[in-house]
């Protein structure tokens, strides 16, 4: 059992608390970066802005409990991302995109609170053609287990199916408990954890607050203490991966060849990281 605190990380207009990867545990299945945005309030004049920037052999995914961000992305896609929806990218062998704030939300006080995820793709889906998906909330499955009631967004738990296209096995859900439930899952050979977002929970003899992530090695079995919201994530292991700035790989020499075309930014003539459209002035450089 791996108990992960998240740990704070100032992105400028908004702090996060990442929690993978971590010293203890690099990845749960095949999820490798995990950040907690916010909860953080934004006043007229200060938004969230995030340039454009590079991927590569992995998946994001967007998840909101608060908020709105704009997505833009290489591919031409240009979607709100409202709570309760999921957006899925594929950078495959290369994506350029970025998140900001939505003009509607930049002249009154809003909120943003939630999640954003990288999983790592198998090996023959590393450099398969960059894609978007964007599922809203109404498309996503509600189960309800032992009086618990979640919302699965990603992969298969629980009975139900997410429609989001996954490339491995996975699972991603959210769910609310109340003081003294409980909820168990059977590990069937997969890596899982839980991650409080509001509450506390107990996993054996140990406590997570909220911003922490406990890991488990076998079936994943938790109780709320209080009244909660947890994340549940985990997935079958899909082997090590390199993870530098914005890239995964299984192959650090990838890495390297995709840092030293980024050294020159989107371009239109480039196959893994060209222009984004309406939204190419600027870009984040690598560190």
């Amino acid at each position: 059992m791996d108990i992960i605190k998240g740990r704070e990380r100032d992105l400028g207009a908004l702090r996060v608390q990442r929690v993978l990867p971590h010293i203890s545990r690099k990845m749960v299945g095949p999820f490798i970066f995990f950040d907690h945005m916010g909860p953080a309030e934004f006043h007229p004049g200060t938004a969230m802005d995030v340039r454009p920037h590079p991927h590569i052999n992995l998946a994001t995914v967007t998840y909101l409990f608060e908020g709105a961000i704009e997505h833009r992305d290489s591919l031409g896609s240009d979607q709100l991302i409202e709570p309760g929806a999921i957006n899925w990218m594929t950078s495959g062998r290369g994506i350029v995109h970025s998140e900001r704030t939505p003009d509607h939300l930049r002249s009154v006080v809003h909120r943003v609170n939630g999640i954003q995820l990288w999983v790592a793709l198998p090996l023959d889906e590393e450099e398969r053609e960059a894609s978007f998906s964007h599922h809203p909330a109404a498309t996503l499955p509600m189960f309800e287990k032992d009086g618990v009631k979640g919302k699965l967004l990603l992969g298969k738990g629980f009975g139900v199916e997410s429609p989001v296209p996954v490339l491995s096995d996975m699972i991603y859900a959210e769910i609310k408990l109340m003081a003294k439930q409980s909820v168990s899952l059977p590990a069937e050979g997969r890596e899982l954890s839980v991650y409080v977002v509001k509450g506390r929970v107990k996993v054996g003899s140990e406590i997570a607050e909220p911003y922490t992530m406990i890991a488990v090695d076998g079936d994943l079995t938790f109780s709320a203490t209080e009244d909660s919201h947890v994340m549940i994530l985990g997935g079958k292991n899909i082997g090590p991966r390199f993870i530098e700035w914005n890239f995964v790989s299984s192959r650090k020499e990838r890495i390297d060849e995709v840092k030293a075309e980024w050294m020159k930014g989107p371009r239109k003539e480039s196959v893994r990281f060209p222009p984004i459209p309406g939204d190419d002035r600027e870009f984040i450089p690598l560190p």
